[in-house]
């Protein structure tokens, strides 16, 4: 993912309610979402490294990932993709994982990650240095920089998201869908600089990239209840961002609580 903002904890139904971009290479070949046959995980799934960019199991486990912008930082490890299938595949909680992880982050590329079991949330992030943060109840925002960094279309996203809020919705989710589709560029002057030039900056700057080569591959929300039943929809885009259909899956897991 490129893109997310999520609401824990403060919704009257939805335990998570999360939207997000991911944005990818067009010729990355992608599975679309999908329950998976040989894993217990429902996502979408990278057919080159094997993981998932974001995913939830019948359990009440989500995890999302998103890399980091520096193009000074060598892209070397293992795929950020499997951080996120290893943790929705695994056993430990939410919390045990991130103290385990903290111990091997490093051996990753440039990754920021979100992990969300029935009870806690975690930020887990390897750059500069690896670190864990517990995620407390609220509307919070992640792109391709640290955890709540207010790059202007993760506030905008943010800002979309504690509007739905504000409007008592459950599951209208036209709303966040407009707002993950938005192409409205930031002004100059509030770009972030991540050294890739600030053309590029101004491409990146719209929630919904649209390019021939690099863009906005998939839109996706997720609403995991404090009933145990939960709701994933994604739509897909190619090239220069046509449409490419639309999946919702729901998922009647049952808690162990």
């Amino acid at each position: 993912m490129c893109l997310i903002a999520f609401a824990w904890q403060i919704h009257p139904r939805w335990r998570l309610l999360l939207a997000g971009n991911r944005d990818e290479f067009h010729a990355r070949p992608s599975a679309p979402l999908a329950r998976w046959n040989d894993l217990p995980i429902i996502g979408g799934r990278d057919l080159e490294a094997g993981g998932t960019w974001l995913g939830i199991t019948e359990t009440g486990r989500c995890c999302v990932v998103t890399n980091v912008r520096d193009p000074r930082d060598p892209q070397q490890g293992a795929s950020r993709g499997l951080l996120a299938t290893d943790f929705l595949a695994g056993v430990n909680d939410a919390p045990t994982h991130a103290q385990s992880l903290l111990a091997t982050a490093t051996d990753y590329r440039p990754f920021n990650l979100l992990t969300f079991d029935t009870d806690h949330g975690f930020y887990i992030g390897n750059r500069p240095e690896a670190r864990a943060q517990l995620i407390e109840p609220g509307v919070h925002g992640l792109s391709n920089a640290d955890f709540n960094t207010p790059w202007p279309k993760t506030k905008a996203l943010m800002n979309r998201l504690q509007a739905w809020l504000d409007a008592g919705h459950e599951v209208d989710f036209a709303p966040l869908f407009r707002a993950l589709a938005n192409e409205e560029r930031a002004p100059d002057e509030v770009l972030p600089d991540t050294g890739v030039g600030v053309e590029r900056e101004r491409w990146l700057s719209s929630a919904f990239i649209r390019g021939e080569q690099y863009g906005t591959r998939a839109s996706t929300i997720v609403a995991i209840g404090y009933d145990g039943r939960a709701l994933i929809v994604e739509q897909r885009f190619g090239p220069n961002g046509r449409f490419q259909g639309q999946t919702e899956l729901p998922v009647g897991w049952v808690s162990a609580a």
